[in-house]
């Protein structure tokens, strides 16, 4: 079932949403070599809970983190760890939930770790711009396929590819609720689009083929040729016009100076 928000849940969402970025701006601060993805967990669980909100993906699904930190050749929910610490050439995605007035929020963002390759950056560049070619798709009347599409053909045309696997969602009182949000598809296909939907759409585009494999924790996702995948995500509400794009990477940028 597809639950449509009212503008108060909308908004509602909206403070949620912008915990998260504010959540992943702090932790901008302290993305550098030689820290830890446990201390970035620690300072993340820390910063929702004194903002009054709990972190929406400990214990979510038996996840056992606040936050789902991959790093490099992981696509995808990272468990954190002491053990696996940033050095530099790395990039990191972190993937951030909160749940405050009984709404979640939900955002990720990939960050650079010191300089990394060229190609690297590229990578990174196209993806985080398919994420707002799949958000102008976003208005009632369009379909998830033109969401999909747009993000597809966007990176697919820079050489890079696209998981099938792993997709966006329905955002609301729970953290995933229907419609899944493909980062591939036809125009004009899939479920149609109606104003209050709320949407994560997070491309998630491999430097290499698009194949991925699932680690032995049963959580890890990870390129099957071990080159890097990126991944950048928000959540939006459906309007007559547009998208209403609720998380917000502001925070980000005023942390890192972009």
């Amino acid at each position: 079932m597809i639950f449509v928000k009212t503008a108060e849940e909308i908004e509602l969402l909206r403070e949620s949403n912008q915990l998260v970025g504010k959540t992943l701006g702090e932790l901008a601060k302290h993305i550098r070599s030689g820290i830890s993805t446990l201390e970035l967990d620690r300072i993340a669980e820390e910063f929702i809970c004194s903002h009054g909100a709990l972190p929406g993906f400990k214990g979510y699904g038996g996840f056992p983190n606040t936050l789902c930190i991959s790093v490099n050749d992981v696509v995808v929910h990272g468990i954190p760890s002491a053990k696996c610490i940033l050095k530099e050439g790395d990039i990191v995605s972190v993937d951030c939930g909160t749940l405050k007035n009984g709404f979640y929020g939900d955002s990720a963002y990939t960050f650079e770790v010191g300089e990394v390759s060229e190609e690297v950056r590229k990578l990174l560049r196209v993806t985080k711009e398919s994420l707002y070619k799949g958000i102008e798709k976003v208005m009632a009347g369009m379909r998830i396929g033109d969401i999909g599409h747009a993000v597809q053909s966007w990176c697919e045309a820079s050489g890079f590819s696209v998981v099938r696997e792993m997709v966006g969602h329905g955002v609301g009182r729970d953290l995933h609720e229907e419609p899944q949000v493909p980062n591939y598809g036809r125009q004009g296909q899939g479920v149609k689009l109606q104003e209050g939907m709320v949407i994560a759409i997070e491309p998630m585009i491999n430097l290499g083929k698009r194949y991925v494999f699932q680690d032995n924790d049963g959580w890890t996702i990870r390129t099957r040729d071990k080159k890097p995948a990126a991944h950048f995500e928000h959540t939006v509400a459906v309007g007559k016009k547009g998208a209403d794009i609720l998380s917000t990477f502001e925070f980000i940028e005023q942390a890192s100076g972009n």
